[in-house]
């Protein structure tokens, strides 16, 4: 019996050792968050509108702080924990603002393409690559990173096709830098292409990186924008497990000696909970109980500003975890299949939105 107080004393001192060693961090992107939300204020009553939403002027702060200091390690926890979980929680909240009706308005038809953008972009992104020299696994990495989710695709596509961490870590940058640049860019080109709400999300769902830079993306173009360019971001993700499961067995092919066996590639695919992850089922549990009218009206505008403030918080993190100087590193051929890979990408989904009866 004396162990149970011992084991709670221990649990007691590792929640300690772990708040600890997270404050600092969390602190720093609390901070960018204020300045964030402070200068769209300033914003606000300069020119009566704003502009640049405080989800971009996170990134942006974040990006300038990182470029021109890097944090020690002490603080990263705190930002590793800002970007990962507090976004997680952000998305699994966000679901309460999906009604049935944004999911209708997407149609079968959205969610077929959805699908055939991103098995087409990875194909076309993979050839540009090796066309351009890149060895398979890193051409491979910047196909997937580009198709599905950036980063989270790169992380767990690696294991499976055995690529060099410093391809990966190369993959990871670019992924970054060129994120924030297509966060800025996007609402422009939409606007230029006078897309309706609707259009302009399942745009942006299909084409940025990460789930909180679509909804930086998507902001400026309101609330029906957010709401599809995160359903469409959502089930670009879940098409994560399908090709891992693909590229497990067509591992074999991408090692540059042809050395490695199926048995291994098997070995080393994903576990299904990175495949799925948990803050997308949570917010499809959000998106239904929104449907079915068990969160109370009174609630939904609570959710939604908590929602848009870890959302903020956790684009500080973002923008904190991007230093612009590491693109330059990377190599010319490597900056090119990115970019090429991206334009393709938008020139794909644009050509499906088109297709499609979005109003």
């Amino acid at each position: 019996m004396a162990t149970i107080p011992l084991r709670a004393a221990a649990m007691r001192g590792s929640l300690t050792a772990a708040v600890e060693r997270t404050l600092p961090g969390l602190a720093l992107c609390l901070g960018v968050t204020g300045a964030a939300f402070a200068l769209a204020r300033v914003e606000q009553r300069v020119f009566g509108s704003i502009w640049i939403e405080a989800l971009v002027l996170a990134i942006l702060i974040g990006t300038a702080i990182r470029t021109a200091w890097t944090p020690p390690a002490r603080w990263l926890s705190g930002i590793d924990f800002s970007a990962k979980y507090l976004l997680e929680i952000a998305v699994v909240l966000l679901g309460a603002s999906v009604s049935a009706a944004t999911i209708l308005a997407a149609g079968p038809a959205l969610l077929i393409g959805i699908a055939g953008v991103v098995f087409v972009a990875i194909g076309t992104s993979f050839t540009i690559g090796r066309l351009l020299g890149l060895p398979k696994r890193m051409a491979m990495l910047v196909a997937c990173g580009n198709s599905i989710c950036g980063n989270s695709a790169i992380a767990a596509v690696a294991p499976v096709i055995d690529a060099d961490s410093d391809d990966v870590a190369a993959a990871i940058a670019f992924t970054a830098v060129l994120g924030v640049g297509v966060v800025l860019g996007l609402p422009l080109l939409g606007l230029g292409l006078g897309l309706s709400g609707l259009q302009y999300g399942a745009f942006a769902g299909l084409t940025v990186y990460a789930v909180p830079q679509v909804i930086a993306a998507a902001a400026p173009m309101g609330t029906t924008a957010i709401q599809m360019g995160t359903l469409v971001k959502l089930v670009r993700v879940l098409m994560l497990g399908p090709v891992c499961v693909i590229l497990s067995i067509l591992a074999p092919r991408l090692g540059e000696d042809g050395a490695e066996s199926a048995a291994s590639a098997c070995s080393k695919r994903p576990p299904i909970h990175h495949l799925v992850p948990w803050f997308i089922l949570g917010f499809l549990a959000m998106v239904a109980a929104r449907s079915f009218g068990l969160i109370p009206p009174t609630a939904l505008a609570p959710v939604a500003s908590a929602a848009t403030l870890l959302t903020v918080v956790s684009m500080a993190a973002l923008g904190l975890g991007v230093d612009v100087r590491t693109v330059a590193k990377a190599g010319g051929r490597v900056t090119a299949a990115v970019v090429l890979s991206l334009l393709l990408l938008g020139a794909i989904s644009l050509t499906l939105i088109m297709m499609l009866p979005l109003g």
